[in-house]
């Protein structure tokens, strides 16, 4: 496997906040031409087996995969883990006390959403979330969607669910270092999703990348669903500058809702030395 190989390694089931089993996303992806795929649902390892058998079953080569929420300098980023015993008892308690936090979240979410009108958004979001542990703000912003107060999520989110809107509430995730320790010493590698998305300032990206490295960081998205030309060109500068390897992912959620399919994505780049290079080992066949 090289870095031409159709390699997607991030996407989402209904483990998490995704709208499909496991069973069809393997299935989905084999169709679309994944070669090497792996399931990373939030803050959570539940849906590993799953994947794996529905994997072996269309003879789909697998990576184990999470991705964890982490705050750092006050903003989310997403580690996501890929190649780790799926039963580290380790990684199991660390992704279930960051998961615990969500209820509440929610439930303070709905307050700031009842105050402004809109009722019954705890109950409306939960319908939509199959791991009550893991409702999240996709899950409220589909219930604004589906009872026609917003025409799309990205409304849902501009309007009701961001920064200094009615139903925000910022979160305490894991720190940077517990997310990969967790990962790493469960036998995985870390690595940070989709950095384009975080409107960090250069001295702030640079201290995320510095100390992600330090803690045994490895690798960085450089290919994503999120990323336009412009960031495949610069992560692909930050791979060689911090020593990383590449990976390559849809972020995948949902037929609807996704811009990006399974294995929909620009090759990773030549001078990128990919990930799964290094996780030879850990493929599930």
């Amino acid at each position: 496997m090289n870095s031409l190989t159709n390699a997607d390694l991030h996407c989402h089931s209904v483990v998490s906040d995704g709208t499909l089993t496991p069973e069809a996303l393997a299935e989905r992806a084999k169709a679309n031409g994944v070669e090497l795929w792996a399931m990373t649902d939030h803050d959570e390892i539940g849906g590993q087996a799953r994947a794996i058998a529905a994997a072996r079953a269309v003879g789909l080569p697998y990576l184990t995969g999470t991705e964890i929420s982490v705050t750092f300098l006050n903003v989310t980023v997403h580690i996501v883990g890929l190649g780790m015993d799926h039963k580290s008892p380790e990684l199991f308690a660390g992704l279930h006390a960051t998961r615990s936090g969500r209820e509440q979240r929610a439930r303070d979410m709905a307050n700031g959403l009842a105050r402004v009108g809109i009722k019954g958004a705890f109950e409306g979001a939960l319908q939509y979330a199959g791991n009550p542990e893991l409702i999240s703000r996709t899950h409220f912003a589909r219930f604004l969607v589906e009872t026609g107060i917003c025409k799309d999520t990205n409304e849902v989110f501009r309007k009701y669910i961001n920064d200094g809107k009615p139903g925000f509430v910022p979160h305490r995730w894991a720190t940077l270092s517990d997310a990969v320790s967790w990962i790493t010493r469960s036998g995985g590698m870390a690595i940070i999703a989709h950095p384009g998305r975080y409107k960090f300032t250069a001295n702030e990206e640079f201290a995320l990348f510095t100390e992600f490295k330090a803690h045994g960081g490895q690798g960085v998205e450089v290919v994503t669903g999120a990323h336009g030309p412009a960031d495949v060109v610069k992560y692909t500068d930050f791979c060689r500058e911090f020593g990383l390897l590449g990976s390559r992912g849809s972020d995948f959620h949902s037929p609807e809702e996704s811009h990006t399919d399974l294995g929909r994505l620009p090759d990773l780049p030549g001078q990128v030395t990919p990930v799964w290079e290094a996780l030879q080992d850990r493929i599930h066949h």
